[in-house]
């Protein structure tokens, strides 16, 4: 019986875990792992009892990126048929960039090319401090195009100007440093101990409130701070005040209770 490429599981409370399972190969995308992220990211989406998602690597390294077979394969595709690729890659990292649900990324060893736009998809991301880092698309003759609009949305254009350009390795640190990494952790083992951390603080909070503030993050991205920006805002807090998780949350504090959807 094949190996899983990626295993899904969700305790008790409602947080899944996505694992990436190809260790023999660092985690490479093919698109048969591309096919099932996109699977297992829509079935998150869609089990309203999911609270918060964990995305890991099994084995010494995050994802490396694109799988070697993969690219000599590519290498022979029309371009229809790598635009068709170029498509299912976006697709998987547009659905982990929407999941409605906060998401986490635990990266031990390292994230190179198309691995860092998993982590620059992903809410929060702890790393291993001895991780590494690359952007090393240009090093191959090619550019990083459908990671780029979440990696540059992590880093900044400057910082990827850098990156992208000399294709240059860096280590947790810098990750932290530019915006890649939320927090360093020493060694693998405190990987899920410091996911727990976030894990208890998520659960305090309510579902559709989390999914809510995901949208308006991305929603005041670059807007100009004006009267259509300000009205945008006035209707949301006005719409939250009125669904019943707003309605809940407000009594619940008023009243020194917990709401509902605390653990």
């Amino acid at each position: 019986m094949a190996e899983k490429t990626i295993l899904v599981d969700t305790d008790s409370r409602g947080v899944a875990t996505v694992t990436l399972n190809r260790p023999k190969v660092h985690n490479a995308f093919d698109q048969a792992l591309v096919a099932r992220l996109t699977d297992a990211f829509a079935n998150v989406a869609a089990d309203d009892s999911i609270r918060a998602m964990l995305l890991r690597g099994r084995g010494e390294t995050f994802c490396a990126g694109a799988d070697l077979h993969w690219m000599r394969r590519s290498a022979d595709f029309s371009k229809e048929e790598n635009e068709q690729d170029a498509h299912r890659l976006a697709a998987m990292l547009r659905a982990l960039n929407d999941l409605p649900v906060p998401t986490i990324a635990l990266v031990q060893g390292g994230a190179y090319g198309g691995g860092l736009g998993l982590l620059a998809a992903c809410d929060i991301v702890v790393a291993v401090d001895n991780c590494k880092f690359a952007f090393t698309e240009t090093r191959l003759g090619l550019i990083p195009a459908v990671i780029s609009p979440f990696v540059v949305g992590a880093i900044g254009a400057r910082h990827a100007r850098r990156y992208f350009l000399t294709a240059e390795r860096f280590d947790a640190r810098e990750a932290l440093r530019i915006g890649l990494a939320h927090e360093l952790v020493e060694g693998e083992a405190a990987l899920p101990g410091r996911a727990e951390a976030f894990i208890k603080r998520i659960l305090k909070t309510a579902r559709g409130a989390d999914a809510d503030a995901k949208r308006l993050i991305a929603d005041v991205v670059d807007r100009p701070l004006g009267d259509e920006l300000m009205e945008d805002m006035a209707r949301r807090i006005a719409g939250r005040r009125a669904t019943a998780e707003g309605k809940e949350g407000t009594s619940a504090f008023l009243e020194r209770r917990k709401p509902p959807w605390v653990h």
